[in-house]
């Protein structure tokens, strides 16, 4: 008998707003500063809610999204601010 392995998306398991802002504070604090896993979360969450509808609401392109989310991309500060609030979250600053 041989196993099959399926490879693991996070899209499928982020089901509440709850769980998606969770998981992008925890991207926040684990995040080399490079962005990449930020950017890797936000792909993941936007991906969970719906890619077109996540681009069509931040006003941008879906193939654009898709290029400034995925793990070489290089987003304007702009355009995470807009998928961020087309995904019904925001930024907020804590002191450490």
């Amino acid at each position: 008998m041989t196993e099959q392995f399926s490879r693991f998306d996070a899209a499928e398991f982020l089901k509440s707003p709850q769980e998606m802002a969770a998981y992008l504070d925890a991207c926040f604090e684990e995040d080399a500063g490079d962005g990449v896993l930020i950017r890797a979360a936000l792909n993941d969450i936007a991906r969970a809610q719906g890619m077109t509808q996540v681009a069509r609401d931040a006003g941008v392109g879906r193939e654009s999204l898709y290029k400034a989310l995925s793990s070489n991309g290089n987003p304007e500060f702009a355009t995470i601010i807009k998928v961020m609030k087309a995904l019904g979250m925001r930024l907020h600053a804590v002191a450490v």
